[in-house]
């Protein structure tokens, strides 16, 4: 079964990072975060990959071009142009880098991967990673037979939530509870064909279009993760997930090394 990633956006967000490199390709622990989502896949013995691409998408081509080059110790020989590689263990994956557009919204970016996708495929952001069983979402999609399944997640709260009784005593305190109780969209969906039928053009966005008009006909369902899920959406997610990779608090390295 095929993972398809979207990796076009423009992470106007993360500008401070994206000026230079699309936002799949800013590292976490020396590592592209595309590089950690491919891995929670490939630890399910997930390993084709189509990935859409639109900003900068170049650099993405080129580091998977390069691939097995950066994962491998090499001796060059410049006087005749020969190259030795010492190492030759690399991850089992096939990917499809397919240009689609700059400025094309998200299921527009769906869409044109359509002849690569006949059957059931799955479905990510490239700048969420979760400590997530793909294979137990991939069950419950079965379970239900219906177009699309959505992982929900609910976010960590940004502070503190306390409880104040009616003289002002503090009865409870939780750091950093989840986000208002709210159930959101986390990605790592399971799709069924089908979803072609709920996209227009590139102007169509999945989320603001496709998921409603998908939702509003009774063929979404949401798969409920309780574990860990976290969005790179700034500079500070990007340096907590750092922090959490350097002290071994990788809550989604599921995989081993």
């Amino acid at each position: 079964m095929k993972v398809v990633i979207l990796a076009g956006g423009l992470g106007s967000r993360l500008s401070e990072e994206t000026e230079l490199r699309p936002k799949p390709m800013i590292e976490i622990g020396n590592k592209p975060i595309l590089w950690h989502i491919m891995k929670i896949y490939s630890h399910y013995g997930f390993n084709e990959f189509v990935i859409l691409l639109g900003y900068k998408g170049y650099l993405i081509k080129e580091y998977f071009a390069n691939y097995f080059i950066h994962q491998s110790d090499i001796t060059i020989d410049l006087s005749n142009n020969n190259m030795i590689i010492h190492k030759t263990e690399c991850e089992p994956w096939k990917v499809t880098l397919l240009d689609t557009g700059i400025n094309t919204m998200t299921a527009g970016r769906i869409k044109r991967a359509k002849k690569h996708l006949e059957d059931t495929f799955m479905l990510t952001y490239g700048d969420g990673v979760a400590d997530i069983n793909i294979k137990e979402v991939l069950n419950f999609h079965k379970s239900h037979g219906k177009a699309v399944t959505m992982t929900s997640v609910q976010p960590e709260g940004r502070y503190g939530s306390i409880n104040i009784s009616d003289n002002n005593r503090i009865d409870t305190f939780v750091e950093k509870p989840p986000g208002d109780k709210l159930w959101i969209n986390g990605g790592f969906f399971v799709c069924e064909p089908e979803i072609f039928n709920y996209i227009k053009d590139d102007s169509t966005s999945f989320e603001e279009y496709s998921l409603k008009l998908i939702a509003k006909s009774g063929q979404l369902y949401a798969f409920k993760h309780k574990g860990f899920w976290k969005c790179m959406d700034t500079q500070r997610d990007k340096n907590q997930l750092n922090k959490m990779w350097e002290n071994g608090e990788a809550e989604w390295k599921i995989w081993k090394d």
